[in-house]
């Protein structure tokens, strides 16, 4: 009986851990046939100047005397665009990004760290970023050394957006225009991209927009996601390629399209949400390469086409991401807990404007939530004593019809019904309580609004395990760093107290595993976000104070 106690103990166990992945899985997208695809972009494809779709527009004829002058051919340079948010180092061959370093974000707490890189790649790993205009959206696309019209830009606080202008002219004639638009008061780039055909032939070509990453080589939390997202017919759709050579192919309205890890997201944004495509695959050399394209179009000779984008460089913020607008904001995802965990992360987001402090944010926000399961958790409570108080009679029955387990039955559900009491009590208002908890867990667990958040004393990061001290040594069961885990242990203890204090059940054996359960807490905690400990101890505290007010009510 105690072995197969222990094993249903263990399996509840990894049913928490892996129940918010499993419990509510998303169906995988399945891809448009090709001749579907081919047939719905074709139908609103222009044939005449003037005609317009959702992604591009064709003008009307253009001055040829202005448009057929040649561009010098230009040498590759780097131009530096410095606002109050970010540095970044733009290349004029493609064009494409070099660098960007989020100003505001530094990669630890030490003052004198670097800022966040977005941009991973090493030499010869091809470009971060790269727009284009081609008739084949393979890697094989010739690539531009483009004229700028600025050497820098640097921005201010009270400084109006500037531009930056690329000019270049394939090989087959068609001069191509993308400006760049730079604001200083967030992370959002507006792209403008023009192609005239100056050649005297029909060209046809694609919108297309590459990003090369370089993800982690581990996940640094429970829920992390490192890799592609879209937008996806206004669903969003994680890309997930594991093996080298993999290939995942996406078609339909694509809002946009973007590259995140744990606390930072690299997107390319639609203006006007169109059919398109998207490829993303894994090289052998483990770098992520992901492919944009709009379905081709014909450009007749001296017309121009338009398509406008928007590009976000930035953190994985929610209040910042529903700024920048686009749905952008989709691409944070609590899973099957996020219509809970959306309003929690607001509320925790809202205390933290007044009180400045997401430790303390955190203990109010357990305080409201314990507020509202008060009514639940004290039935709970109450259950379980009136349980109590009938364990003489109900071991009296087991002992008495231990050869009649359907006798046994019987007697204790009558016992239940005399003394109107549920056996399940106890246990169900828990179980209402699971999702909240779960969605806790999610935002504790990966909301970048924690990262670099100090709480007081020792606790100066809430997204990393607390640790008091440093040891040069290993110690079993803990992550690096390697020191005290104090808050975790003060959770394990009142997890102890909590658990002396519930009325114990019946059968002895179940009386052991519950009193293991602060252990096994202890240890799984052991590596978990500060943050997430700091609940979970609020939670007990306040637990005992509500089991000592039922208990003295009741003596």
């Amino acid at each position: 009986m105690e072995k197969r106690t222990i094993l249903a103990l263990v399996l509840c166990f990894f049913v928490l851990f892996v129940w918010s992945s499993v419990f509510n899985p998303k169906d995988e997208q399945k891809p448009e046939s090709k001749e579907q695809f081919e047939k719905e972009i074709t139908q609103g494809i222009p044939e005449t100047p003037g005609d317009r779709t959702p992604d591009y527009q064709v003008s009307p004829r253009i001055n040829k005397e202005s448009s057929s002058k040649a561009i010098p051919e230009a040498e590759e340079t780097e131009i530096e665009i410095d606002t109050p948010l970010y540095r970044a180092v733009f290349s004029n061959a493609g064009p494409t990004i070099k660098s960007f370093r989020l100003k505001k974000y530094k990669q630890t707490m030490d003052l004198n760290s670097p800022s966040i890189e977005l941009v991973e790649l090493e030499p010869g790993m091809g470009d971060y970023f790269l727009f284009s205009f081609s008739d084949s959206p393979s890697s094989n696309r010739e690539k531009l050394v483009y004229q700028v019209n600025r050497s820098s830009i640097h921005l201010k606080n009270d400084s109006s957006p500037e531009e930056l202008l690329f000019s270049s002219v394939t090989s087959n004639g068609l001069l191509i225009n993308q400006i760049y638009r730079f604001n200083p008061d967030n992370y959002s780039i507006d792209l403008v991209i023009d192609v005239v055909n100056q050649s005297g032939n029909q060209v046809s070509g694609s919108f297309i927009a590459d990003l090369n990453v370089l993800p982690p080589q581990e996940k640094k939390s429970y829920y992390s996601f490192a890799g592609f997202v879209l937008l996806l017919n206004d669903d969003l759709e994680e890309v997930k390629i594991k093996k080298p050579s993999e290939e995942k192919t996406f078609r339909g309205n694509i809002g946009w399209v973007a590259y995140e890890d744990e606390y930072f997201i690299s997107s390319i944004i639609q203006k006007k949400e169109s059919k398109a495509s998207f490829e993303g695959r894994l090289l052998h050399s483990g770098i992520l390469q992901g492919t944009y394209f709009t379905p081709q179009i014909s450009i007749n000779p001296s017309q121009q086409v338009s398509s406008e984008y928007s590009m976000y460089f930035g953190p994985r913020d929610l209040g910042i991401l529903k700024e920048a607008g686009n749905n952008l904001a989709k691409a944070i995802d609590f899973g099957w807990t996020d219509i809970l965990a959306k309003p929690l992360l607001y509320m925790l987001r809202f205390f933290n404007n007044y009180i400045h402090n997401y430790g303390v944010s955190i203990i109010i926000l357990t305080i409201l939530v314990k507020i509202l399961f008060w009514p639940l958790t004290h039935k709970s409570y109450k259950s379980m004593k009136e349980m109590q108080k009938l364990q003489p009679r109900m071991a009296k029955i087991r002992e008495k019809y231990k050869d009649s387990k359907e006798q046994m039955n019987k007697e204790m559900m009558a016992l239940y019904k005399t003394y109107k009491v549920n056996p399940m009590g106890g246990c169900l208002p828990m179980i209402i309580q699971i999702p909240v908890f779960f969605a806790l867990f999610r935002i504790l667990g990966s909301a970048i609004e924690l990262r670099h958040a100090p709480f007081m004393l020792w606790i100066q990061d809430l997204s990393a395990p607390d640790r008091l001290f440093s040891f040069p040594f290993h110690i079993p069961f803990m992550a690096p760093p390697y020191g005290v885990p104090v808050l975790t242990l003060l959770m394990g203890a009142s997890m102890f107290i909590q658990q002396k204090m519930t009325p114990s059940p019946g059968d002895p054996a179940q009386a052991k595993i519950m009193m293991l359960l602060p252990i096994i807490f202890t240890f799984m905690f052991i590596n978990f976000p500060s943050g997430l400990v700091l609940y979970w101890l609020v939670n007990n505290i306040l637990s005992i104070g509500q089991q000592y007010r039922i208990h003295k009510r009741q003596a």
